[in-house]
């Protein structure tokens, strides 16, 4: 199976091209290059780590740390989408929630994903003992 078929990382990747569409159509010139930025880069950080810990996965403890990752870095591009639209540079309200809704899902995702990649971890580690 390739990461691309797991339903986190099709989440994360139609996030990433919403929020590059948004950050290059809908702030002022001068967001695109400080805000506008970092939210793109926590937002391909999301699919990245998911992509690194998939690559991992026969290490289970490194699977878990990049889904963390992954979660982190979801939070932190919520925080960037949020800045924005509270300090008025993202004004299209639709697009926000849209966005924001988006990452919400995806952040549920995330969650259940992990968790179950830990209990799966556990057991094998109670098999061994």
């Amino acid at each position: 199976m390739s990461y691309k078929k797991l339903e986190i990382w099709q989440l994360s990747r139609e996030s990433v091209i919403m929020i590059h569409s948004m950050t290059l159509t809908d702030l002022p010139k001068h967001e695109m290059y400080e805000l506008g930025s970092q939210i793109r880069r926590s937002s391909e950080s999301i699919k990245a780590n998911i992509v690194e810990g998939y690559g991992r996965r026969q290490y289970k403890q490194d699977f878990i740390k990049f889904l963390v990752y992954a979660i982190a870095s979801r939070d932190e591009t919520i925080d960037h989408l949020e800045t924005l639209y509270e300090v008025g540079s993202l004004q299209n309200k639709e697009k926000y929630e849209k966005i924001h809704s988006l990452l919400d899902l995806l952040g549920k995702k995330l969650g259940h994903f992990l968790k179950t990649v830990q209990v799966s971890h556990n057991s094998e580690k109670n098999n061994i003992d």
